[in-house]
């Protein structure tokens, strides 16, 4: 028995010996953290939320990081499960594409329509305006 307590206490010092400093791993959760979206909140990171979903998210984090995973590991395993809507920036492909491209899409539009509506303004005589009725006529 006491063999087996024995061994038992060494895997456990060696399987503590072997996992990074809890600072490092607070670091590279915190890292990780501000690369993933909040899936409740989706306009804060990981880092900035406080929901409970937010939390359990970090946990996992944290749990696979202690696991010896790699950043890259991680980032993986969150999109595999949440898909590319995790990432804060999610990566550009054919699926994401829309994301990446929609605000400047909105921007253009919105952009051609004032340029549409301020040449039909200049377009149209001053006298086809209704006079201001404070000012006396001209």
């Amino acid at each position: 028995m006491r063999r087996v307590a024995l061994a038992w206490l060494l895997g456990a010092g060696v399987a503590v010996a072997g996992s990074p400093p809890p600072a490092e791993v607070d670091a590279r959760v915190q890292h990780l953290a501000t690369q993933l979206r909040c899936l409740v909140c989706q306009n804060q990171t990981l880092a900035d939320s406080h929901a409970p979903l937010a939390l359990d998210l970090k946990a996992q984090v944290r749990e696979q990081v202690q696991a010896g995973r790699s950043d890259d590991e991680v980032l993986a395993h969150l999109t595999a499960r949440y898909g590319d809507f995790v990432r804060y920036k999610p990566p550009l492909k054919a699926s994401t594409w829309l994301l990446w491209l929609g605000p400047v899409l909105l921007f253009g539009a919105a952009l051609a329509g004032l340029v549409l509506a301020l040449r039909r303004r200049a377009a149209v005589p001053a006298q086809d305006f209704d006079p201001d009725p404070d000012e006396p006529p001209t």
